[in-house]
């Protein structure tokens, strides 16, 4: 290795024991926090956000929070609030219509009939012919 390269790991090896040797820093005790029934829309919350505050303590101030009815207006934008599990049934008259269309496109004509018709029957003959 170079000298570059030990210097360099004799310095980390150094430092990492010294911060080793150092007192530990004094834990912090979470912030007082008011009771959760005196909340109000209007109370600061920064307090319950604190990394040191549980959990549970946490998302009670915060349940508090949004319980408000200022939070539970419907806004409009919401676009997948429908029930869509309910279909409304097809109506008569587009029933009909789609008969019609279906009649009208899908279905062949009688003139088409025909002509396929004799296009099949002359190769029936060929193939009783190769058969004989």
């Amino acid at each position: 290795m170079g000298d570059g390269k030990q210097d360099f790991l004799r310095r980390w090896s150094r430092l990492k024991r010294e911060s080793a040797a150092q007192k530990p820093v004094a834990q912090q005790e979470p912030p007082q926090l008011p009771p959760l029934d005196s909340l109000t829309f209007e109370s600061d919350f920064k307090a319950f956000m604190h990394s040191k505050v549980e959990e549970g303590v946490k998302r009670a101030a915060l349940k508090k929070l949004f319980s408000d009815p200022r939070f539970n207006v419907m806004d409009g934008l919401d676009t997948y609030i429908d029930d869509y599990t309910k279909a409304e049934p097809v109506s008569e008259e587009l029933l009909a219509q789609l008969e019609h269309a279906r009649q009208t496109l899908l279905e062949r004509k009688p003139e088409q009939k025909e002509e396929t018709a004799e296009k099949e029957q002359p190769e029936d003959d060929v193939d009783k012919r190769q058969d004989a």
